[in-house]
Order: structure tokens, then C-alpha cells, then sequence
């Protein structure tokens, strides 16, 4: 059996409580209003449990066709059915423009008045499902959802939310494995197309020509092979965004394509002749320095003043370690959560490494060796400096106090086991290179490995 909540506006009593109780035969909960003033009270306390409004054209105090936007503001995805007496294509074609879900004449089919509200619910279940989607994709790309607090970091946050609001073009700069296309997801989602398609392209995955056809697209017989029109992503991206990541990897050809979209929101396919409107707003980022790149002729001139419109600087993880402790305590119960057991506990010298450690891939690396952390290490064990890659062991020991305790024979051996430790480590556990760098015999290195236990 159905269940939902419907809203039944009528002035007729006996006509009303006739369909009221048809409905709630069908499961539904049928709430009941005599006039538009008692009709647009009930929406406005149960707006977020009514999934469908029937109502009357005619009612005392107001015009069914005038009273559809008001009902369309106070539950926007609710959907709304008609019912007249007297119905008219013409009035039913004018309800179906203005957003009604159906015109039906009252007392034709109770069977086709079922049909249509069965339907009327399906759909506007279908559309809170959407747009309970659409909210926890936009929570999850938001920028409230980045994990960080560093000055840097806010600074790129706030200019970013800034020019979300506006269709602006915007470019990100910073270097790979620093979140770009997540601020470019912030961006969409933080603007008025937030429920228009995101597309994300990185110039550098495609060759030339087939980078052409798959961001403006084609026309059948264009070239062999095309066997019908395609759309380009320009398209699939209108009304929305268009991410466009190592946007410095684009073809100077193509550079001139993409100014004369940013320029007139228009473009021709391969293979047309006539031009294809669009409205996409075009967010870009590259890891290099576009202004040097122009200034060297490498670049576009015009093609970078036209996307530097905004620029926001995205920071490395080395301008920004405040934040690792706060992102490498996410991403453990991210992965914990993926491998269905408890976060690792962290000891003190492995954070420290993560902290010490210079990061040259950013975030994306920092979570990589969080993951293979969270994999290998046993999940009754605590993850320590020696569950971490060789380049984040060095980090530990370089960052070993330089204030040397009073010299004994305690202190000197763990003076000689460190040393010996950083050189294993730099030679990838090799021994036999290790016991070179050292000067001293295999067979010596062997015995202190042992003796340390290393």
C-alpha cells in the first residue's frame, strides 16, 4: 500500500471528503483545506511531509492557476494537480506550462485520479531523493568540509567564496597534490549552478585531436570514425561548470577556441558550420606559472588575462603543516572506516615525522601513506615512525635534537646506532653500500645491526 502525505484543497464539502477517503483507502494521509487561505496555513506547517497538493481551481478566495506559484514556493517539491469541474485544453496546457503535474476534471475516473497521484508521488519522492543528494554532495565539496585551519589555507578559502557567487572565470593555482579540483568543486557547489552539471577535464590525459573532440565535440561524418554527432563537454557542461585542470598543457590552437568561448560563450564542433551557444562557467588550475609562461610566449597572452580573471592561490602542504595532525587524524578514520576497524592509534614520533617531512606531493601523498599505513599495519598496534615510507624515517631522524646530553658510553652508542640507521635508510637497506659509506667491514655492519636491532 502507498503512504505519503497529500493535501486536498476544495470548497465542496461532501466532493472533498468523497475523494479524501478514496485516497486514504489507497494508504495515503490526506490533510484537507476548504479555501486558499486554510490551504496555503496547512502547507506552510506540513511543507516538508506533503508530496502532493490537489486543488480546486475554483475556490472562494483565490484562482487555482494564480495560486500555483504560491503553493510552488511554500513546498518547491511538492507537485500540484488541478481539479475543475469544467476543464478546457487551453487551461490545462496553461497549468502544464506554469509546473501543475496534471489538469484533471473532477468526477471523470476515480481509477485515473489514483493512476495520476500514484504518480505525482512517485515523482516528488524521486525529487526530495535528488535533492537530498545534491545537498550532501554540496556539504561534501563545500568549503566548510576542507580540512585545515593554516592562515594560507583560509586566505585561498575566503577569495574562493568570494568569487563563487558570481559566473566569474577563476584560475587555481599550486602545485599537483594540493587540492585544486576540490576548490573548484567548492566553487560550483558554493554558486548559483550548484544544481547544474559539474565537469571536470585534465588537458593533459588526451592528445591534441582527441582533446578537441571531446571538449567541443563533433559532427557526424566530421572524420572516420564519426559515426554520430557527440556532444563536446562545453555542452555537457552549460549552465554549469567546467573545470579544466593543467590547463597549461592545452594546445595553442586550442587556446584560441577556449578564448573565443570565455569571450562570447560560443563555438563551433568539427565538422559544422553553424556556431553551438553555451552558458558554462570555465574554472581552471595549472602546477605552473602562467604569467612567466605568457611573458616566455609559451602561453596565450590574452587566453591567461582572460581566465586570471580571480586567481586564488592554492597552498602546498610545506606552507601549511599546522594542518597535518588535523588531516592526518581524517584521513585515518576515512580508511579505518573503509577497512571496517578501528583507527589506528598514532604515536607521538610517527606524527612528528609526518610533520617534519617536506611533503613534495602535497595532500594526495600524505593520504597515500596514511592508506598504506592503515593496510599494513597490524590494527592492534599502534602506527610508529618505522610503519612509515624510508622518506618519512630520515625525516624523524634528521629532526632528532641537535642538543647533545653530556658525552657517556650510552649516548655514544645511540649516537653510532642513528648514524648507522640513516645511512641503511639512504641506501634503501642496501648493506653492502651501507658498510661502504660507513668504512667498515660487512661482517661489522651485521654484528652492530644485530646488537642495536635495527
Amino acid at each position: 500500500m502507498p503512504d505519503g502525505t497529500l493535501l486536498l484543497i476544495d470548497d465542496e464539502g461532501p466532493l472533498r471528503q468523497a475523494i479524501a477517503r478514496m485516497l486514504e483507502l489507497e494508504g495515503y494521509t490526506v490533510l484537507q483545506a476548504q479555501d486558499a487561505r486554510r490551504g496555503l496555513e496547512t502547507l506552510q506547517q506540513h511543507a516538508d511531509d506533503i508530496l502532493v497538493i490537489l486543488s480546486d481551481v475554483k475556490l472562494p478566495d483565490g484562482f487555482g492557476l494564480d495560486l500555483l506559484p504560491r503553493y510552488q514556493a511554500k513546498a518547491p517539491l511538492a507537485e500540484v494537480i488541478l481539479l475543475t469541474a469544467f476543464g478546457t485544453i487551453a487551461d490545462g496546457v496553461q497549468a502544464m506550462k506554469q509546473g501543475a503535474f496534471d489538469y484533471l476534471t473532477k468526477g471523470d475516473s476515480d481509477d485515473q485520479l489514483v493512476v495520476v497521484v500514484d504518480r505525482a508521488v512517485t515523482k516528488a519522492r524521486l525529487q526530495r531523493r535528488v535533492a537530498e543528494l545534491e545537498k550532501r554532495v554540496g556539504a561534501q565539496y563545500s568549503f566548510e568540509s576542507m580540512i585545515g585551519q593554516a592562515p594560507a589555507l583560509e586566505q585561498a578559502k575566503r577569495t574562493a567564496r568570494q568569487v563563487a557567487q558570481t559566473d566569474a572565470t577563476v584560475l587555481l593555482e599550486g602545485p599537483t597534490g594540493a587540492g585544486k579540483e576540490l576548490f573548484a568543486q567548492a566553487i560550483h557547489y558554493g554558486s548559483p549552478r550548484r544544481s547544474k552539471p559539474f565537469v571536470a577535464l585534465n588537458c593533459s590525459a588526451f592528445p591534441k585531436d582527441l582533446l578537441e573532440s571531446e571538449l567541443f565535440g563533433y559532427r557526424k561524418g566530421a572524420f572516420t570514425g564519426a559515426q554520430t554527432d557527440k556532444k563536446g563537454l562545453l555542452e555537457e557542461a552549460s549552465g554549469g561548470t567546467l573545470f579544466l585542470d593543467e590547463i597549461g598543457e592545452l594546445d595553442v590552437m586550442l587556446q584560441a577556441k577556449l578564448l573565443r568561448v570565455l569571450e562570447t560563450q560560443e563555438f563551433t564542433k568539427i565538422g559544422d558550420t553553424r556556431p553551438t551557444r553555451v552558458n558554462v562557467r570555465v574554472v581552471a588550475a595549472t602546477n605552473r606559472n602562467l604569467r612567466q609562461e605568457a611573458e616566455q610566449g609559451h602561453f596565450r597572452a590574452d587566453l591567461y588575462y582572460r581566465l586570471s580573471v580571480v586567481v586564488v592561490a592554492v597552498p602546498p602542504l610545506s606552507a601549511r603543516r599546522s594542518d597535518v595532525p588535523l588531516l592526518t587524524r581524517f584521513f585515518l578514520q576515512h580508511f579505518a572506516a573503509k577497512l571496517r576497524r578501528r583507527p589506528l592509534e598514532l604515536m607521538p614520533e610517527a606524527l612528528q615525522a609526518l610533520e617534519n617531512y617536506g611533503w613534495p606531493g602535497n595532500v594526495r601523498e600524505l593520504k597515500n601513506v596514511l592508506e598504506r599505513a592503515s593496510i599494513l599495519t597490524p590494527p592492534d598496534q599502534p602506527l610508529t615512525v618505522d610503519d612509515l615510507p624510508v622518506e618519512l624515517q630520515l625525516a624523524a631522524l634528521n629532526s632528532a635534537s641537535p642538543d647533545a646530553p653530556p658525552l657517556d658510553e650510552r649516548n655514544l652508542r645511540s649516537a653510532e646506532k642513528q648514524h648507522i640507521q640513516r645511512v641503511l635508510l639512504e641506501e634503501h637497506g642496501n648493506k653492502t653500500e651501507t658498510a661502504r659509506v660507513l668504512g667498515i667491514a660487512l661482517t661489522t655492519l651485521y654484528r652492530k645491526i644485530q646488537d642495536y636491532g635495527l
